[in-house]
């Protein structure tokens, strides 16, 4: 999966931990909230795409 460059392993590890419902999108970068951990192209409210998706399920695809 592409993502986005300011996507870096600590920023997705750290919100994965926090354990807030916390995602990303992918396409632009943007924070997401009160996304499932296991969110998968959601629609981002920033850019209109649908990107977004949870910290933990990005972390599944960075270590996986």
């Amino acid at each position: 999966m592409k993502m986005h460059h300011t996507l870096t392993e600590n920023r997705i590890m750290d919100a994965a931990q926090e354990d807030d419902n916390t995602g990303f999108c992918v396409a632009c970068g943007a924070d997401a909230y009160s996304v499932e951990p296991d969110a998968r192209k959601y629609e981002c409210e920033e850019c209109g795409e649908r990107a977004v998706y949870g910290a933990e399920e990005l972390v599944l695809s960075i270590t996986g």
